[in-house]
């Protein structure tokens, strides 16, 4: 499995995580695309958050520290305003339509 991004085929795993990060805004919506995400400004918040938080820690994080990072730059944010976004989980779904690699173990850190 892999994305056609920007021209060039870019490998993904089993579950379409890209295999190596990629921080072009056009695999953002390339796999949201193949999510089935129409992407608003919320999503585009929350996969810069998440590009940040890997460039800074080399992983992505959990569902848990997701939320309490989000509510730091967003007060309203709750978990259903993460799902209602990413409805297959934050967490999970939310790094790979960012074009960051799978998460580690069950969810990051």
């Amino acid at each position: 499995m892999g994305y056609n991004i920007n021209g060039a085929e870019h490998e993904a795993d089993e579950q379409g995580f890209l295999l190596e990060p990629m921080f072009d805004d056009e695999a953002v919506r390339v796999i949201a695309q193949a999510e089935n995400i129409e992407l608003t400004d919320a999503h585009w918040e929350v996969v810069n958050y998440l590009r940040d938080e890997y460039r800074e820690h080399g992983h992505t994080p959990t569902f848990r520290n997701m939320l309490k990072g989000m509510t730091e730059i967003r007060p309203e944010v709750d978990s259903k305003y993460l799902y209602d976004l990413f409805p297959v989980g934050p967490a999970k779904q939310g790094p790979k339509v960012a074009g960051l690699p799978q998460p580690l173990g069950k969810g990051g850190y």
